[in-house]
């Protein structure tokens, strides 16, 4: 069979090509991507990640531009052509990243890892690895969860509050560098405005949690959805009831935790105690 004659000259990555015509439409509108985000009432800069091909966004959100573009389906076909595409994220995690990706605020409780949005390359190739990524995929991987961090940063940036479990603060990488390199990096982030970190120190004893990585995202409208996830499998939680009851696990847990403060200490006092030069 011949090969296909490719006539448009755009991609032909399904992602990409529908970011390619993401811009497209827009700048032929003439509009600005501020001026989009005040018509459809969506934050501009999630139109822009879109745009780049950072995040697909939500249905909601592509059957809106269809919308306003006065393309019925066209765009809503390419973004479940897109959402099919396994180039970048594992099929249980999109959901979840679209709903991140537009998130007015988060905040997460890491019960033995570091959330992604807090990693180096080096510690998320370690725990990646750990989980039997190798090779080709084990490098995309980590490239793609370097480009969530993209979320915490900028004017724009949601606030971001963790708790994060003494035991993730106490199990090293085998790279003493590495190593040094993730918490000095845990402790700058904790200075950044929008990010909030607390330490939950092993002496708080038994708490509702205590098995259970959880992530909360505030959606626009003030929804609120959760994220559980142990070693292998994850859930996306919207159940209101459900969400509620792990919200107020999760206060209570805040309550036994260290302010920010004493925690970037105890961050801090962590980077004292790594050798310099011996491994871990």
């Amino acid at each position: 069979m011949p090969q296909r004659r490719v006539i448009s000259g755009r991609s032909q990555e399904p992602r990409q090509r529908f970011a390619e015509e993401l811009r497209i439409l827009r700048t032929g509108s003439g509009k600005s991507l501020r001026q989009l985000g005040e018509r459809l009432g969506w934050d501009w800069s999630l139109f822009g990640k879109m745009e780049k091909g950072e995040t697909l966004g939500s249905p909601e959100v592509v059957q809106a531009l269809d919308t306003h573009y006065g393309t019925p389906g066209l765009l809503l076909a390419l973004w479940e052509l897109a959402a099919g595409d396994k180039s970048q994220f594992r099929e249980r995690y999109r959901r979840y990243m679209t709903l991140e990706a537009e998130a007015v605020s988060l905040w997460h409780f890491a019960v033995s890892v570091l959330p992604g949005l807090l990693q180096t390359p080096g510690y998320a190739r370690e725990v990646l690895a750990a989980g039997g990524l190798k090779g080709k995929e084990l490098e995309q991987q980590v490239e793609a969860r370097m480009g969530r961090k993209d979320l915490l940063a900028g004017e724009d940036a949601p606030p971001f509050r963790t708790i994060l479990s003494e035991a993730v603060l106490r199990t090293p990488l085998r790279d003493t560098g590495e190593w040094l390199a993730q918490l000095e990096y845990v402790a700058d982030v904790a200075e950044r405005s929008n990010v909030t970190l607390h330490v939950l120190p092993q002496s708080a004893g038994m708490h509702g949690l205590d098995s259970t990585a959880l992530m909360f995202l505030r959606l626009h409208g003030g929804r609120t959805v959760a994220y559980t996830e142990n070693a292998h499998r994850g859930e996306l939680i919207e159940e209101s009831a459900s969400v509620e009851r792990l919200t107020r696990a999760y206060d209570a847990m805040r309550d036994l935790a260290l302010s920010p403060a004493e925690s970037r200490k105890f961050v801090l006092a962590m980077l004292e105690e790594v050798p310099c030069d011996a491994s871990i």
